[in-house]
């Protein structure tokens, strides 16, 4: 029962297209041969089968899915979509520690569906990517997760903390300690701001860096013998900045706020 059920919802192409153009809403005949680009006749074999598998039930010219093809759908989706993920983004997932990302969100994968690898130019390779910046300035609250600190940073803290935008930052305890040590006076200016609020995070951070704005998650992974990686995933989905946000509070919740040095 379970193979002939998976036989025909993957076997064919147009069959599992079907069912995922019926997942939002009942729709006529001509709109899905529109958005299939093909024949009544060659769909409808395809069609009965379906409605013979108690998938889909028809009405007049329009189908629509049954209880049992909204279950499978629902199923089916998540799964199609992280197939999907890993297939766009094979080579940089292959080559990256996706290992570090905590295992619950790795389940989630599929929620960055659509994300885009973004790699500076070797020229550029420590420049900050412009666009993200923009989206960040004009953004209400950003939230961070760092293991290092790119030359950049502090002039990025200060044009963000400036425009009275809401900060969140959690450094790893042994960045903590660099920064004290290196930026003490850097620190205490920004600890004055009340829109800024720094954390140390005391257990290993398997990422390399991750940042949520209002509409986007950036994140870096480590390549997978542990050195540092310039490419970064870049999701502009409200699913994908859902699944960023998420991401940095399971980080803050065994984080410690950081008051004075």
């Amino acid at each position: 029962m379970k193979k002939d059920l998976v036989d025909i919802i993957f076997a064919s192409e147009k069959r599992k297209k079907v069912l995922l153009i019926l997942h939002e809403e009942t729709k006529e005949m001509p709109v899905i041969l529109s958005i299939l680009d093909t024949t009544r006749p060659a769909l409808l074999p395809q069609m009965k089968i379906l409605k013979e598998s108690n998938l889909i039930y028809q009405s007049g010219d329009s189908y629509e899915l049954t209880k049992i093809g909204k279950i499978v759908v629902d199923e089916m989706k998540p799964f199609l979509n992280t197939i999907d993920t890993l297939e766009v983004n094979s080579r940089y997932l292959t080559t990256h520690k996706v290992s570090g990302i905590p295992e619950e969100f790795q389940k989630r994968i599929s929620d960055i569906q659509g994300c885009q690898i973004v790699e500076p130019s070797i020229a550029n390779a420590h420049e900050l990517n412009a666009d993200h910046f923009k989206i960040g300035m004009a953004s209400k609250a950003i939230y961070f997760v760092f293991t290092f600190m790119h030359p950049s940073c502090p002039w990025i803290l200060q044009q963000l903390a400036d425009n009275n935008i809401h900060l969140e930052i959690i450094f790893t305890t042994d960045l903590v300690a660099k920064l004290i040590e290196g930026w003490p006076d850097e620190f205490r200016h920004y600890i004055a701001y009340d829109n800024v609020k720094f954390y140390a995070y005391e257990k290993e951070v398997g990422i390399s860096s991750l940042t949520v704005t209002d509409e986007t998650t950036l994140l870096r992974l480590l390549f997978n013998n542990g050195e540092f990686s310039n490419k970064q995933v870049l999701s502009l989905t409200l699913q994908g900045r859902q699944w960023g946000k998420e991401l940095f509070d399971y980080y803050l919740k065994d984080s410690k706020p950081i008051t004075h040095i």
